[in-house]
């Protein structure tokens, strides 16, 4: 049997290979989600390379590995799927990869700039840029929605709270790209040696950021602003820890925004009924975004490691295995959202669940999902108080991972 789009509604459970970003490229396989949740929820999946990983992919029990850090640590393994030593775990401890008390510790250094109420105070100035990007791109005509539109709002915005100079931020976005794409072969980098192994993601990159942030970092030392770099730096924090999380807090401010904005017109695009409906009510804005958010889920999954022996949804999992929580089936999950493969922009979530896009709660539920629902909304806002129409004038180019929910380049054109 096939969905409405002609793709197999489950797969046998043999053909599910979750470790393998290549079955990520050309779309996102919903349909091993669905027979996972159906079949498996709690599944084991061998690695060619590795120990394997059991992979969680119904909601609940995705909000059930969240909520007890004790048991589902992030921090005894790290929150990627790489199998890494004791001094490459150590050595990339940013805080989403700390359990208490530390984690609660770095995260209080800076939560208050992400609060709801100070997020608010930034609307006028990402409503400010997002004019400003758009007024610049649209009368190319044709271009690269990535580059020109979804990457900039973000990370302009975002170098503004961080405390980046704004003529830098290509230089942070391209720097990024390096070190989370490193799946995708037009960032991947071949090693003769180890040097890069305690660098996160193992990136050259990475090593490029660290010295990018302590540059501005010692400025700051000298010359106090308002911007977090300013608090990370009087922080009381050790210079590793400074490092990490400065590549944590520059590649995530964009990243995640940049694949929802971007995604978020590719499904407008290709559901032109929803397009207009938003356009004859712009009340539906905020909806639109939160669908938005959960429809392209920009990250797939996140690592956890058992610290002892469990039992989930009726499964044995041993102590010291890796665990991985899949939002991306957590928010196509049939018992929590009605026709979960439907863009819906008018979809009104349950009072007591919403998407996971941002985590489903828990110590480690996303520090900028304020900001990042606020920069999703006034794009589509501004974008569509315009006269212009948008076009595809290509087709997307995805990012090869299956941890990202990566579009690279999405080349659109104004209509005529």
């Amino acid at each position: 049997m096939t969905d409405k789009t002609g793709v197999p509604e489950t797969v046998p459970l043999e053909d599910i290979d979750l470790s393998d970003p290549d079955a990520f490229v050309e779309r996102v396989p919903y349909e091993w989600f669905r027979t996972l949740r159906q079949e498996a929820p709690v599944c084991f999946n061998p690695e060619p390379d590795g120990p394997g990983f059991w992979a969680v992919t119904r909601y609940e029990d995705i909000r059930e590995v969240h909520r007890h850090w004790d048991i589902y640590s992030s921090e005894v393994g790290g929150t990627s799927l790489e199998d890494l030593e004791p001094d490459q775990i150590e050595a990339r401890k940013s805080m989403i990869d700390l359990d208490p008390p530390r984690h609660d510790e770095i995260r209080g250094l800076i939560k208050s700039r992400f609060a709801p109420r100070a997020v608010k105070e930034w609307e006028n100035q990402v409503r400010r840029v997002t004019q400003e990007v758009l007024d610049l791109a649209l009368p190319r005509g044709e271009f690269d929605f990535v580059e020109q539109i979804s990457s900039e709002i973000p990370m302009q915005v975002f170098a503004e709270i961080l405390g980046v100079p704004q003529e830098e931020r290509r230089y942070i976005i391209e720097l990024g790209d390096r070190i989370l794409g490193g799946q995708d072969p037009e960032y991947a980098h071949t090693f003769e040696d180890d040097a890069h192994r305690l660098l996160p993601f193992s990136s050259p990159a990475a090593q490029e950021m660290f010295e990018f942030g302590r540059k501005i970092a010692e400025e700051r030392r000298h010359d106090q602003r308002n911007d977090i770099i300013t608090q990370l730096a009087f922080g009381g924090l050790t210079q590793r820890e400074y490092d990490v999380n400065f590549v944590l807090l520059a590649t995530a401010g964009n990243e995640t925004t940049r694949h929802t904005i971007t995604h978020g017109l590719l499904a407008l695009l290709e559901h032109p009924e929803q397009l207009e409906r938003l356009r004859q009510d712009p009340s539906l804005h905020s909806s639109a975004a939160e669908e938005m958010l959960r429809w392209a889920t920009p990250v797939h999954h996140f690592r956890r490691t058992t610290t002892c022996d469990t039992e989930l949804a009726g499964t044995e999992i041993p102590a010291g295995a890796k665990v991985t929580t899949w939002f991306t089936s957590g928010n196509y999950d049939e018992t929590v959202f009605e026709d979960p493969g439907t863009f819906d922009i008018g979809r009104e979530p349950s009072r007591h669940v919403g998407h996971m896009t941002f985590g489903p709660g828990g110590k480690h539920f996303c520090l900028g999902a304020h900001l990042a629902r606020l920069e999703v909304r006034v794009a589509f806002e501004e974008l569509l108080k315009r006269t212009v129409d948008l076009e595809l004038a290509g087709p997307p180019e995805r990012l090869r991972s299956n941890f990202f929910n990566g579009i690279k380049r999405l080349p659109v054109r104004v209509k005529a």
